[in-house]
């Protein structure tokens, strides 16, 4: 069967991506993955013209319940649609990490309250797909901290969760935080704090600890969060989906 455009472009980003030292030879590493970044980029913004955009929860392994908030992600994508002009398909897909679907969505959400776990191909395909202009980003919903340190670990070992400042440009986006990160849900009465695995100035992963936004994003009824306090966990998703698209 013919493969469609968008197939044939998702293999023909897998293959650069993870034989880029073959097909390039040997030239320093960073221009390397400069080329690569490139290459992934360009394809991205060739399905998003033909196509609705998508995003995607990660599906995860170790038992953790990365399927938790159901209503947060679909409430999000509405609010962004209708706030800061995205056009975000209505229901977010499902995508595994070791998934070569994963490198379809410019965005992937991630959250949960327990264990997390990634065999050494999801590791290195989760890497690839970050290195090559993918976003992931990671709600703590209680709980999931200690694993997912262990576990990120293994996808970037030369790596450490930094702080972002708060006049860092995600916080002022569409949407203003002059404090930065807002908290949304009390659990240990720790600061909210927005960590990031960043290269070469750029996000790749966003780390939400101590904020629970995906509360926030939920149906009003889940957690009687006062309408102030969820608009601004929405407002604040928003610039990150902002952030993750025009990246």
């Amino acid at each position: 069967m013919e493969l469609t455009l968008k197939n044939k472009l998702l293999r023909i980003r897998i293959f650069l991506t993870m034989n880029s030292l073959t097909l390039i030879g040997m030239i320093n590493r960073r221009i390397q993955c400069r080329l690569t970044h490139y290459l992934v980029v360009l394809t991205f913004f060739v399905i998003q013209a033909s196509t609705a955009q998508e995003i995607a929860i990660l599906k995860y392994g170790g038992g953790g319940d990365w399927y938790s908030n159901p209503t947060a992600l679909p409430n999000l994508i509405e609010f962004c649609n209708e706030s800061i002009g995205t056009r975000i398909s209505p229901k977010p897909a499902t995508v595994e990490t070791g998934s070569e679907d994963l490198f379809s969505y410019p965005y992937v959400h991630m959250t949960g309250h327990g264990n997390v776990f990634f065999s050494a191909s999801e590791a290195q395909n989760l890497r690839a797909y970050l290195m090559s202009g993918g976003f992931l980003h990671i709600d703590d919903n209680y709980g999931m901290e200690p694993y997912l340190r262990r576990e990120l670990k293994k996808v970037f070992p030369e790596k450490e969760l930094e702080e972002l400042g708060k006049d860092h440009p995600i916080f002022s986006q569409k949407f203003t935080f002059t404090d930065g990160l807002p908290k949304i849900h009390e659990h240990d009465g720790k600061r909210p704090q927005a960590l990031a695995i960043i290269e070469e100035g750029r996000l790749l992963v966003l780390f939400t600890f101590e904020s629970d936004l995906g509360d926030g994003w939920e149906d009003p009824s889940v957690h009687n969060d006062p309408e102030d306090v969820r608009r601004k966990a929405l407002e604040m998703g928003a610039n990150i989906i902002n952030y993750a698209f025009i990246k």
